[in-house]
């Protein structure tokens, strides 16, 4: 049995806890928030889980195996390097760090100890990300041209980081496990409206191979969007992670050029089969089974380590509005 402790049970900490509880060979055996309330929810969820309200006295808990810190990501970084130090591996939610440099001392620690981190990159277990990159994989669009992404809506705001390092971590995540390479440059711009947090907010990413990227994030969108192109040599799709039934379309159609002028290609439409199933259930088996097995995860502390770096070049590009900022 894998006993689990939890730090931090706000608004994704309950999801997190009850995917541990229902996989077969862990245990959520503490739980702390600082929030009373949030601890009243936390014991009526769990009653047979031990409540505390300091991280610390849980990190420390010989009973524990696995820490998931479901924090803001101002913490992020001294919980986890505790729960290292003292022999617990790590379920982090994203962004990984505030910085660079603390993912680094954290992979460092984690390898010293022999000991596994994995950053909560939760599309990465969706059906449609996976589906995805069977077809890439396959070459069924042929060479990649283009990634474009919006994902806006009204809300949620956030007190401690900006609309990019809330929302960008979900596209920047996935464009590393599809794409397959780090950008090689990023140009962002955005603004803010109420405080100084962003909170509209474009970004660009080059990477090798004429691959271009686009994100567009917004929390002061009438409407909720999450809606993914890719194009390619061959076929081009759309995700719309919205759609029940048919989340992805894949268009036979495309660009060319005939040795005199453009040409263009227009055939059928199909919608594959999306596997389905909660990503992040299907996340928490794959933890336990790379700890089980010693496997590194796909969504190790160094992907977590390439998100955070692109952040970080977002940051820079947003402080010089939009200056190309090289990776």
């Amino acid at each position: 049995m894998i006993n689990v402790g939890i730090v931090g049970y706000g608004y994704w900490g309950p999801n997190v806890a009850r995917n541990f509880h229902q996989t077969p060979g862990a245990k959520v055996t503490a739980i702390c928030d600082t929030d009373q309330k949030s601890l009243c929810r936390a014991q009526a969820d769990f009653p047979d889980a031990e409540l505390v309200h300091s991280y610390q006295e849980l990190v420390l808990r010989t009973d524990i195996d696995i820490v998931a810190i479901v924090t803001p990501v101002s913490l992020h970084f001294e919980i986890a390097r505790l729960a290292l130090e003292n022999g617990k591996h790590v379920f982090v939610e994203k962004p990984f760090t505030a910085s660079g440099a603390q993912a680094e001392q954290l992979i460092e620690l984690a390898d010293r100890k022999h000991l596994k981190i994995m950053v909560d990159h939760t599309f990465l277990f969706t059906g449609a990300v996976n589906k995805i990159k069977e077809l890439l994989d396959n070459k069924i669009l042929g060479d990649l041209y283009y990634f474009d992404s919006v994902r806006v809506n009204l809300g949620l705001f956030q007190k401690d980081v900006n609309v990019l390092w809330d929302l960008a971590p979900h596209d920047i995540s996935i464009m590393d496990y599809l794409i397959g390479l780090p950008p090689t440059t990023v140009t962002a711009t955005g603004v803010s409206h109420f405080n100084s947090n962003e909170d509209v907010a474009y970004v660009t990413l080059y990477f090798p191979d004429n691959v271009i990227a686009h994100l567009h994030v917004n929390w002061l969108s009438p409407v909720k969007v999450r809606t993914t192109l890719i194009g390619g040599q061959n076929k081009m799709l759309v995700w719309n992670d919205l759609e029940n039934d048919e989340k992805i379309k894949v268009y036979d159609k495309g660009a060319y050029h005939d040795g005199m002028m453009m040409a263009y290609r227009s055939g059928d439409m199909w919608a594959p089969k999306v596997p389905e199933g909660e990503a992040l259930k299907k996340e928490v088996q794959y933890f336990l089974s790379c700890i089980s097995n010693d496997i590194t995860p796909i969504n190790d502390g160094r992907a977590g380590l390439r998100v955070v770096r692109v952040l970080e070049a977002i940051k820079e590009s947003l402080k010089w509005r939009g200056a190309p900022v090289r990776l």
